[in-house]
């Protein structure tokens, strides 16, 4: 057989080819050395942070600490009880106003108002105002939220520095992450759901809730753990429409303190500084048990 011709010859088979096949080959590596660089030092920046709390916090967890409700003062005495009780209640509030809106308004934007994009008048207008006002209040900082509920729901409203104040404060700080959730959630159905399913005769609703909201209830489940965990951490929002009372709500017009308004209580204006830690403990063990049963539950949900 004869030998290839020079004009034919791949690149890689003379000199200068090997050298630049080399050179990439070289780079691919930098590169991935790079990248597993940058993540172990984020995962070692946050297993450093962790382990601190954990190991500053967990010889002050007890279950009279876990039982006990705070009784004030200059020396943080008592335990957690009630601000763990405040906590699920404000949570379990929030999410119940923020989750119907936020998934229905992302179904909206998504699967309706795409279709409204040629037409003329007021109703293409609301959706672009609607898009612009999601994409801006999701990087509103909470403390926004927080003097907004004050202003409404506190003053304007009389409700007061109540678990209702908060919550209504808190959903809307949440509605912009769920509704973006939802929105990226739905978009990764592939259409061929949709088109297989009004194919058989259904209508768009059916097709929706029956089809693409089952399919995309993993995202969306993703997006609610999200708004969880910042209902559970945050305190800006809550430090001006909750309240600090140390006593559990009994009504919804009653103020309260969640676990991480007890941490910036403790860690601000007491001298219980492993009593802050040991609250940071539990609101760690919190949030990675709610992630774990939550996802848990999608699972089961979508193999089904």
């Amino acid at each position: 057989m004869s030998e290839q011709p020079d004009a034919v010859r791949s690149p890689e088979h003379g000199p200068w080819g090997r050298t630049n096949l080399a050179r990439r080959h070289l780079t691919e590596r930098a590169a991935f050395v790079l990248l597993w660089v940058a993540g172990g030092a984020a995962v070692a920046a946050l297993l450093a942070v962790v382990g601190y709390v954990l190991v500053q916090g967990i010889s002050v967890v007890s279950l009279d600490f876990l039982i006990s409700p705070p009784r004030g003062g200059l020396a943080g005495e008592g335990g957690i009880s009630t601000t763990v009780i405040t906590t699920v209640y404000l949570v379990a509030l929030t999410i119940s106003l923020a989750a119907p809106l936020g998934i229905g308004a992302g179904v909206f934007l998504v699967e309706y108002a795409g279709e409204m994009q040629g037409y003329s008048g007021l109703i293409p207008r609301v959706v672009t105002v609607a898009r612009f006002g999601v994409e801006t209040l999701a990087g509103v900082p909470s403390i926004i939220f927080g003097l907004f509920g004050y202003a409404l729901f506190v003053s304007a409203l009389h409700f007061g520095f109540s678990l209702l104040s908060a919550g209504l404060a808190g959903a809307c700080l949440i509605l912009p992450v769920i509704i973006r959730t939802t929105e990226e959630a739905l978009r990764a159905v592939p259409r061929s759901y949709r088109e297989g399913s009004l194919a058989l005769g259904t209508t768009q609703w059916q097709t929706v809730s029956s089809v693409v909201l089952p399919a995309a209830l993993p995202g969306i489940m993703t997006g609610i753990v999200l708004s969880v965990g910042r209902i559970i951490s945050e305190t800006a929002v809550f430090y001006v429409t909750l309240g600090g009372s140390s006593r559990a709500p009994t009504s919804l017009l009653d103020p309260g303190r969640t676990m991480a308004l007890h941490v910036f209580y403790l860690a601000t204006e007491t001298n219980a500084f492993q009593k802050a830690m040991a609250t940071g403990t539990i609101l760690i063990v919190s949030i990675v048990v709610i992630n774990a049963i939550i996802n848990l539950l999608t699972r089961r949900f979508t193999m089904r």
